[in-house]
């Protein structure tokens, strides 16, 4: 096992209980030191989560509405308020061994590096972001600034968990569900929106094409080598045995081919 090397995989669009089976069975094999850094890159199906430090006054639209529109609701143990998932948004959940960086990583770097990785990728297309002091994701430069990615992340003994969501060509109407991430007053903006601005405009890539920026922008940050795979059944299938954790991905992942925690967005 390298810890020099991100392991990369696109799963497409995955739905949100499945795609957190995905993430509590690579920190386990990563606190295990059965696999190294791991980057799942995907798409969700409509889901709003809720992060450690949501309001669930911040759910705008009734339960009623939400069910009829088919939007899942989740509570998670990351960091941060309320978010919005769904298709047309890169999602990604960094499983990293922090500990196992050298120099190690600490909770707050780690959050600024997976912003200076996001900041390049909308770099690459042209788009001019950056950060706002005082809160956590990519923001345009525009006045107001407008949040094109947010993040929330947990991490226990040094593994981390959750991550980021890049709006590439999101349906923005989405996000009057709920207020996003608490914040009332900063609207939210899309690649594709911001694309569109552009003189002369530009189309917005696919996500595959997003998440292999992204991908590329990860290794430069975090100074290690991106290694694509076809499938994360074989990482896990590869990883030596324990009998505490199955060396096998979720099955519905398989049908598509005394801790001290920490919570950031």
């Amino acid at each position: 096992m390298d810890l020099r090397v991100i392991n990369v995989v696109y799963l497409g669009r995955l739905d949100y209980s499945t795609a957190l089976g995905l993430q509590q069975t690579l920190v386990q094999l990563v606190k295990d030191g059965r696999v190294g850094h791991t980057l799942p890159l995907l798409e969700h199906p409509p889901v709003i989560t809720l992060g450690r430090n949501a309001s669930e006054g911040n759910i705008v639209a009734p339960r009623e509405f939400l069910e009829k529109q088919g939007v899942e609701l989740f509570e998670t143990d990351r960091g941060g308020d309320v978010t919005f998932h769904g298709p047309g948004q890169l999602v990604g959940y960094p499983i990293f061994n922090l500990r196992a960086f050298e120099p190690r990583i600490g909770a707050v770097d780690f959050v600024r590096k997976i912003e200076e990785a996001l900041i390049r990728t909308c770099g690459d297309l042209g788009v001019v972001t950056g950060r706002v002091p005082g809160l956590t994701g990519v923001w345009t430069e525009d006045k107001p600034a407008a949040k094109i990615a947010a993040i929330g992340v947990h991490i226990s003994r040094g593994v981390t968990s959750h991550g980021f969501a890049l709006n590439v060509s999101t349906d923005l109407e989405s996000f009057k569900m709920i207020v996003p991430c608490g914040l009332a007053d900063k609207p939210v903006t899309s690649l594709s929106d911001e694309l569109r601005h552009l003189n002369p405009p530009k189309e917005a890539p696919s996500l595959e094409e997003s998440a292999h920026l992204a991908s590329r922008n990860f290794g430069r940050v975090f100074e290690a080598q991106t290694l694509w795979l076809e499938s994360l059944d074989s990482l896990i299938a590869s990883a030596p045995a324990n009998q505490d954790t199955p060396a096998r991905a979720p099955d519905e992942l398989r049908k598509l081919a005394g801790e001290e925690d920490l919570y950031l967005a």
